[in-house]
């Protein structure tokens, strides 16, 4: 009888936990929000940076930061509202953060911590796609085209998979960004690579990168700041938070191991530069079941991410022919593929659904790696030359691509010696 009247009295917390904001939930989401916030202008921006030629480092790390700053402001004018606004296709009603407060809540959080967390993954997933298309194009196409491009392709997409668009979400499983940011940013810098065309000395003289340390300082970043990417996807301080927390670790140490293990029987080297992009690959392979998967299949699903990652740049890539300069759909795209994938192979059993079919769940992720690869094949390329005709040509001069874009655009160099 005592608890039966225990469970009675304790009913009402049951029934209110979704709409009393939990200071646990908050303060792990604004801890969480700042690790993501460091790996565009920091984590992002040391990587490419680092992995770009001299002549072109400020640059490369100026288009991080430029699409942070960007991004962030498209993002609270109208991006939020598209993505997690009412509506099948596109969310509406929130422009401009109407209706929106600090008393307004998202589940447990402010829901003006939800917008600012969800604005980190719309920076830095356009900032990733800028790693196909450096030494080449025009500053001001790109900061252009990563307004428009936030809204146009970003938003609509996370708007299917997050934001309550059920018509086009076919029940994929994407806990942090498989589809949304790496498929979706790899595709879109691959196709702005191919209307750009090549390097004019690509595949003609060596092209190595400025700095392994700075790839290796901006790897290790971004790997300390998708702690907050991967669990804080879970907006709660709980156990499923503590799981994505763990395989994250994990699958980034396979990455790293993968990708050393295929080089050095390819090439019998072990490079640092390797060891960081094995990293990041295996980060990116992770992030989409980084809510579902335990740590047997991180294991497996990092260790694959970093083979393949080191594989598609060194034999896959050079079939396609296509000069992406930093390898941005070989390592988030391709990989993101095989992630979104694994997502639905990789399932723990305390994160498995009811009646869970892995031929169904295959077929859901299948068909929303389509349609994220389609549309924003399509879109970038309207969006690419929308931001090519408003700032006079997407492409900088030939003079300029010989000289260098950081001094010509920025009037700087990475090191004044």
């Amino acid at each position: 009888m005592k608890r039966l009247l225990l469970s009675l009295l304790l009913l009402p917390s049951f029934a209110f936990a979704e709409d009393t904001l939990n200071s646990g939930d908050t303060a792990w989401m604004l801890v969480a929000t700042a690790l993501v916030m460091l790996m565009t202008p920091a984590g992002l921006a040391l990587y490419y940076g680092g992995l770009t030629r001299s002549k072109n480092v400020v640059n490369t790390m100026s288009m991080s930061l430029g699409a942070y700053a960007i991004g962030t402001l498209v993002w609270v004018i109208a991006g939020y509202s598209i993505a997690f606004g009412d509506g099948d296709f596109f969310g509406t009603g929130k422009i401009l953060l109407s209706g929106i407060d600090a008393n307004s809540l998202s589940g447990t959080i402010p829901e003006l911590l939800f917008v600012a967390f969800q604005g980190t993954f719309a920076a830095i997933t356009v900032a990733i796609a800028s790693g196909s298309m450096i030494e080449r194009v025009k500053f001001s196409t790109f900061l252009v085209f990563a307004a428009i491009w936030v809204l146009v392709v970003y938003a609509p997409i996370t708007h299917w998979a997050w934001g309550g668009g059920e018509t086009l979400n076919f029940g994929e499983i994407d806990f942090a960004g498989g589809t949304v940011v790496h498929i979706n940013a790899g595709v879109a810098g691959f196709v702005v690579a191919m209307i750009l065309g090549r390097r004019k000395d690509y595949e003609k003289s060596a092209m190595k990168p400025f700095s392994p340390v700075l790839v290796t300082l901006g790897a290790m970043l971004l790997w300390f700041g998708w702690f907050g990417f991967n669990a804080g996807s879970e907006v709660a301080a709980d156990g499923t938070a503590a799981s994505a927390f763990l395989v994250t670790n994990v699958a980034a140490s396979l990455g790293v191991l993968g990708w050393l293990a295929v080089e050095y029987l390819v090439y019998k080297k072990a490079t640092l530069v390797g060891a960081a992009s094995g990293a990041v690959a295996g980060l990116v392979a992770i992030t989409p079941a980084s809510g579902t998967a335990g740590v047997g299949g991180a294991l497996i699903i990092g260790l694959v991410g970093g083979a393949l990652g080191f594989i598609a740049v060194s034999k896959i890539k050079k079939i396609f022919k296509v000069d992406d300069s930093l390898d941005a759909f070989w390592v988030h795209g391709l990989v993101g593929i095989w992630g979104s994938i694994a997502t639905a192979i990789f399932i723990a059993d305390y994160a498995m659904p009811e009646n869970y079919n892995l031929g169904s769940q295959l077929v859901s992720q299948i068909e929303a790696v389509l349609l994220t690869m389609v549309y924003s094949a399509v879109m970038t390329a309207v969006v690419y030359f929308i931001a090519a005709a408003v700032t006079g040509g997407g492409r900088v001069d030939e003079e300029t691509e010989t000289i260098g874009l950081d001094e010509v655009t920025h009037g700087e160099k990475a090191i004044n010696l």
